[in-house]
């Protein structure tokens, strides 16, 4: 049954836009659209709204799926966040974590990620006094690597014939960082593998170790919390709320319940799209946020998708991390639990963050490569207002695809004895490592459940049930399709496989495919 994110609308054949998923970029492109004065309808095949931003509750708890931490919305003039006011009409609020982000855990040593530039560069180099000129240098580059993104992201929403006559120009500034993986710049700066390894510890942000991962996705993530982490206040939930209510205003719709079977194309343009029940709406530009895969192995009719030769694009990309997700629940304040508001990164010791990934999946009983703890319930001011005298921790851990694939045919919630015992033995080792660091909590569990990757494909529908779209690898930055514009005339793309990963990324990606559609810049209407 198709029903509205707050209440039964009343439906039209005909929009303005018509956007396929809710996640952040969706919904981004959505509210800007709106605020031109364009009647949006979002659609989204699941109960709740949001993406990875969306929340569940369970006996009595509410957990964030997705967001775990932002950077850069503490400075009321950073441009992330400027955007998230205009697209929520300044009504998200946010809480600061603190001075302490990250902790980052490397078997019996601690380092800590400090709020400020200057005081991460003082920590860091109070940790490895003789690598003073290398984390200066590292802090630079991190910088110029973002100073030049701009650009990128300019090159993505320019028609065809200008990307064609300045597009090369634009992007080779940030191709330079691009083209280069985290490890083969880090090494240059310095021979100290622990210092590396400490550097590259929020690997996890965004899915590949440092001999993976291209450093231009490293140093967007690392300059993203120079300034801090944060939280917003009322849980993650208060996005897809603060940004419908903007949609609403402008005529638009959130429905909740719509599955889209496919786009409809008729002499290779984009016309609308007919839901799963045959119901068929109609705009003349149909957006899709649910990822470059769903769009092009899923939506787009295979006639159409045969003649433009679209799959051809997916075979040079590939299926991000996927993830399992320890949910947890405490009948305790955060306060009595003495809950910090800091994030941990668990890492073993013996080697480094790539060995680390391969060896654990050649055998998934090996050390975890990485465990990340999260503490939501310290981090928003409002949950005690929520949940008085509760808290919760989510801990993630990576998780391959293939090691549940086996019972990808079975139901959710219904996938037999022999998935819940490997489930049960996965939430034991992470308990474990919880317990390795605040001893207190053991005994005190009241509620834990596990998430895998076969939960993220049945909620986010993702393929392989991954968490950051596509790999941000060195080659992925190369991929001229991945842009808001698609062969078939009037379908968009956007999210975070269009420019980078996470929630900032998919955030400016609507952005981009919002300039993309209407030709306007936003620059003086969201930045000034």
């Amino acid at each position: 049954m198709i029903q509205s994110y707050k209440q039964r609308p009343k439906l039209e054949d005909i929009y303005d836009a018509i956007i396929i998923g809710s996640g952040i970029g969706s919904l981004t492109v959505g509210a800007i659209l709106a605020k031109e004065g364009l009647k949006v309808l979002i659609l989204e095949r699941h109960y709740t709204a949001g993406g990875f931003t969306h929340i569940f509750k369970r006996k009595g708890y509410e957990w964030d799926v997705g967001i775990h931490y932002i950077g850069g919305v503490q400075q009321e003039n950073s441009p992330i966040r400027r955007l998230f006011d205009y697209v929520s009409d300044s009504e998200l609020k946010w809480a600061d974590m603190g001075e302490v982000y990250d902790r980052i855990i490397i078997g019996d040593r601690s380092y800590d990620f400090i709020k400020g530039v200057e005081n991460f560069r003082n920590k860091l180099i109070s940790y490895f006094p003789k690598e003073e000129k290398a984390i200066k240098e590292y802090i630079k580059l991190v910088f110029k690597a973002n100073k030049v993104m701009g650009s990128f992201y300019k090159e993505k929403a320019l028609p065809r014939f200008l990307r064609f006559l300045i597009g090369g120009f634009l992007k080779r500034p940030y191709l330079k960082y691009a083209d280069q993986t985290t490890y083969q710049v880090l090494s240059k700066l310095t021979k100290n593998e622990k210092l590396i390894k400490v550097l590259s510890a929020q690997y996890g942000d965004y899915g590949l170790p440092p001999r993976q991962s291209s450093f231009a996705m490293h140093a967007s993530v690392a300059r993203h919390y120079f300034g801090g982490g944060n939280f917003p206040i009322g849980g993650s939930s208060r996005i897809a709320e603060t940004i419908d209510t903007v949609i609403t205003a402008a005529s638009g719709t959130i429905l909740t319940n719509a599955n889209v079977k496919e786009v409809i194309v008729d002499n290779q343009r984009a016309k609308g799209v007919r839901m799963i029940d045959g119901k068929e709406f109609y705009a003349n530009t149909i957006i899709s946020g649910t990822g470059v895969f769903n769009t092009f192995e899923k939506l787009i009719p295979e006639s159409t998708g045969l003649k433009m030769r679209l799959k051809k694009h997916l075979k040079r990309v590939n299926p991000s991390v996927s993830h399992a997700c320890l949910y947890m629940g405490f009948k305790s304040s955060p306060e009595a639990l003495q809950l910090p508001k800091t994030n941990f990164w668990i890492y073993p010791d013996d080697e480094d963050h790539d060995t680390c990934v391969e060896r654990y999946l050649k055998n998934e009983n090996a050390p975890f490569p990485v465990v990340y703890v999260s503490f939501p319930a310290a981090k928003d001011p409002d949950w005690p207002n929520r949940y008085p005298n509760r808290s919760t921790i989510d801990i993630i851990t990576l998780v391959s695809y293939e090691t549940v694939s086996k019972w990808q045919d079975t139901r959710w919630m219904k996938r037999g004895e022999e998935y819940e015992a490997w489930k049960e033995k996965i939430s034991q080792r992470l308990m474990k490592e919880l317990f390795k660091q605040l001893p207190n909590l053991e005994g005190q569990v009241d509620h834990y459940e596990l998430s895998t990757p076969l939960s993220t494909k049945h909620f986010v529908n993702y393929k392989n049930g991954e968490i950051y779209g596509i790999d941000h690898t060195p080659d992925r930055f190369r991929q001229k399709f991945l842009q808001p514009r698609t062969p078939v005339k009037g379908l968009y793309l956007t999210g975070q496989d269009i420019v980078t990963a996470g929630v900032g990324g998919a955030l400016f990606a609507g952005l981009v495919t919002a300039a993309a559609i209407t030709g306007k810049s936003f620059k003086n209407k969201i930045f000034k």
